[in-house]
């Protein structure tokens, strides 16, 4: 199995672009897979003063300064753009980067962005359903000519969308999220990798995925098993010093206690995300025995403190693996 990694940031933490940057492009010359972005509108409630780059205008700026990194959404909201729209701006990313987009999509779940920017923010069920419809026309748009395509929440006729992607018939199709009934089912019919985090049920989810494969008639082993670690990130350090200091800092990011900050560094798997090479390699290596291949990595810092933490851990962990 080839395992792959990528490295990922939350513009809503604060990230300008100079250093969102710099993260890319060090990231690629270090030898990553991918960039992640998330999709999100703003951090908080108390966030009037935090920037929160667009996730799609953010990866067309670095498609153009980037060569060979792929360049991906964790998750892109379905409900933020038209469907339509969205497959046009995201062929449009793939020439740019001549064929490096990985298209992450899901179907939304941040209310409070919802109502501020006044998106209506319906029921699971039917986010699902939209999400599904519109997974349907992108894909449509992204490889027909002249395709329409009638649902009970999105309607083409006869529409065209050019450019198309690079990559055929298209991009690669990342669904994320751990919905046993509704989300790894549409994984199984539309997805080429499956996104979960690590939880403590994470092998039952991918049984559920083996059997949503099954039913739909679909190779499980086909569909690509991604984890997103955003357990707060990564730290490679033999120093219990760093390790304080960082918990102090992510307990300061993110409003949280430090204690549970330290126990959801743990989650009762071998080894851990905060440690020395050998423990962070002992954890990743269990998840890579369950059958991911796919890994998308945050780092702590937001620029040169990024890259010197992604750089020790491609030096001492990823090599490795």
């Amino acid at each position: 199995m080839t395992v792959k990694f990528g490295v990922h940031i939350e513009p809503q933490l604060g990230y300008d672009y100079e250093n969102a940057e710099l993260i890319a492009l060090e990231a690629e010359k270090l030898g990553y897979d991918s960039f992640w972005a998330s999709d999100h509108l703003f951090w908080d409630e108390q966030s009037e003063n935090r920037n929160c780059m667009d996730a799609w205008t953010l990866l067309a700026a670095l498609a153009a300064r980037t060569t060979k990194i792929r360049l991906g959404t964790l998750v892109t909201c379905n409900s933020y753009r038209h469907p339509p729209l969205l497959a046009k701006i995201a062929a449009t990313v793939d020439l740019i980067s001549n064929g490096r987009l990985f298209f992450g999509f899901g179907a939304g779940w941040k209310e409070v962005e919802y109502n501020a920017y006044g998106y209506a923010f319906p029921p699971i069920g039917i986010r699902m359903d939209q999400m599904e419809e519109a997974i349907q026309i992108i894909r449509l748009l992204w490889t027909e000519d002249k395709p329409s395509f009638e649902g009970e929440h999105y309607t083409i006729k006869d529409a065209f969308s050019a450019p198309k992607p690079v990559q055929k018939p298209t991009p690669p199709i990342m669904i994320g999220g751990d919905g046993e009934k509704r989300t790894l089912r549409a994984v199984a019919k539309y997805a080429d990798y499956c996104n979960l985090f690590p939880r403590p049920n994470l092998e039952h989810k991918l049984d559920v995925l083996k059997k949503h494969c099954e039913a739909v008639g679909r190779n499980y082993d086909e569909v690509g098993k991604s984890l997103f670690i955003m357990t707060y990130g990564v730290l490679v350090t033999e120093s219990e010093e760093e390790k304080e200091a960082w918990f102090a800092r992510v307990s300061e990011d993110f409003g949280k206690p430090i204690e549970e900050i330290k126990e959801r560094q743990q989650d009762g798997w071998p080894g851990s995300w905060v440690g020395n090479p050998d423990e962070i390699i002992e954890r990743f290596q269990h998840f890579i025995g369950m059958g991911f291949d796919y890994f998308q990595v945050m780092f702590p810092g937001y620029g040169e403190d990024y890259v010197d933490a992604s750089k020790a851990f491609s030096e001492k962990v990823m090599k490795k693996l």
